[in-house]
């Protein structure tokens, strides 16, 4: 390793840090605090939206009430792969909601450009049923940005 001078620092012995501190990061505005609480509150709907469809799934009275519901809308065909196909879907898609909303929570509180970018794409999913149109404009802001290390 080359080293661009001699070093003024004596090496690390006993009870010396081995590496310079790290600069402390700044504080965060007050009106940021609340923004990786919403995310978590996000996971644990989604996860708890995935445990009750687990519930209805694995009882035999929730997957009958499922077929019956599918059978009395019209679907011709094989009703048990259709079924099998849906809960699939469902899972995979509440599964990576909870998954977005978690690595938007522990990035956003962790303050990495990460965690801004998934609480950005969290927020633009949300956005299609206009709940998350005030989240994506204070994410936006350059002042939030600059907060997570976006320039």
């Amino acid at each position: 390793m080359p080293m661009s001078g001699p070093s003024t620092r004596p090496p690390p012995g006993a009870g010396n840090q081995p590496f310079e501190p790290s600069a402390p990061m700044p504080t965060l505005p007050a009106a940021l605090r609340w923004l990786p609480f919403l995310f978590g509150a996000g996971a644990v709907f989604w996860l708890v939206q995935l445990t009750q469809f687990a519930a209805i799934v694995a009882a035999p009275a929730g997957r009958d009430q499922l077929q019956q519901a599918v059978a009395q809308s019209g679907v011709k065909g094989d009703v048990s792969t259709l079924i099998v196909v849906e809960v699939a879907i469902v899972f995979f898609l509440v599964g990576a909601a909870a998954c977005l909303h978690a690595t938007a929570y522990f990035g956003l509180r962790a303050r990495r450009p990460w965690g801004w970018v998934a609480a950005l794409i969290v927020a633009a999913a949300w956005c299609l049923i206009l709940l998350g149109i005030p989240v994506l404009w204070v994410l936006i802001k350059s002042s939030t940005r600059r907060a997570y290390g976006i320039p």
